[in-house]
């Protein structure tokens, strides 16, 4: 009986110690810009992280420029909002983010280099454990958040609700948070409509779960084409297009490439290049 009932504490102190924070994980900042963060406690370094130049980021100038001055205020110790981009698949939302902590490192000595910790959808709810992890270090990070959204019986955005605003402990001073997400509100509109219509109070039925993304203090919205509007900062259709395949001669093959998929955004913008690319035996430089 004695034995077994060792075996037990050991394996129960075996699971505390794989879900509590690893030791010292602070001390291994200096060792990369970029991490994932897992749920039982471990930053994992990116030694190269994936993202495309800035320059290539083309129609968004107006959203590019208030996320870079945002994050340099931030990364410099002045105040700066935790951002939400939102709107249209495709649009360059994770890929202004990361391009945007690339640009703001630029430069930067290594104890003043902005760090990046990207936390997946589904970890939303160990947040707190990372914020207590970041909370006593010098540096600066920047916790992204790709294609964030939440459906109905999810109840794991009240974590990432305390952490913005709220909480007793609140956001650490050296920690900003970034999402993205198709949707302003962060759930699906038919969703919101039917909590309205199924409660007693329609007025609070989903107050709280849009107050969420109100704690976002930066809005930036991506949209794609819609009849009698043209996209983004309005040079018209064909500048993503014109911008990386460089050629006039072939917006007519690059509107047809982009009919077929029924979006005109930068991504699928990016995937016509690569496949001009490889037909042509071309490396390419910007990503």
């Amino acid at each position: 009986m004695t034995e077994r009932i060792t075996n037990a504490l050991e394996v129960i102190a075996s699971h505390l110690a794989a879900a509590s924070p690893t030791p010292g994980a602070g001390d291994s900042f200096g060792s990369a810009d970029a991490f994932v963060w897992h749920p039982n406690g471990r930053l994992a370094p990116v030694p190269r992280v994936s993202r495309v130049d800035l320059g290539l980021l083309k129609g968004i100038d107006r959203m590019r420029d208030i996320l870079i001055e945002n994050t340099a205020r931030f990364a410099n110790g002045l105040p700066a909002n935790n951002a939400l981009l939102w709107g249209a698949r495709g649009m360059g939302k994770s890929s202004l983010v990361k391009a945007t902590h690339a640009s703001i490192n630029v430069d930067r000595k290594p104890s003043d280099r902005l760090k990046l910790i990207e936390i997946h959808r589904e970890d939303i709810e160990s947040l707190p454990a990372l914020m207590a992890l970041l909370r006593t270090s010098d540096f600066h990070f920047l916790v992204f958040c790709d294609d964030l959204s939440f459906d109905g019986n999810d109840a794991s955005y009240k974590s990432l609700k305390a952490v913005l605003e709220g909480g007793i402990e609140g956001r650490p001073d050296n920690v900003i948070l970034y999402a993205t997400s198709n949707r302003r509100h962060l759930l699906p509109r038919d969703m919101m409509e039917n909590e309205r219509s199924t409660a007693i109070n329609p007025g609070e039925a989903v107050e709280e779960k849009v107050s969420l993304s109100d704690r976002f203090g930066l809005w930036l919205g991506f949209h794609t084409l819609q009849p009698g509007r043209i996209p983004c900062d309005g040079e018209g259709l064909l500048r993503p297009f014109r911008h990386q395949a460089r050629r006039r001669e072939l917006e007519r093959e690059a509107l047809e490439w982009s009919t077929t998929r029924g979006s005109r955004s930068g991504r699928v913008a990016w995937q016509f290049t690569q496949e001009l690319a490889g037909r042509l035996g071309v490396r390419l430089s910007g990503k």
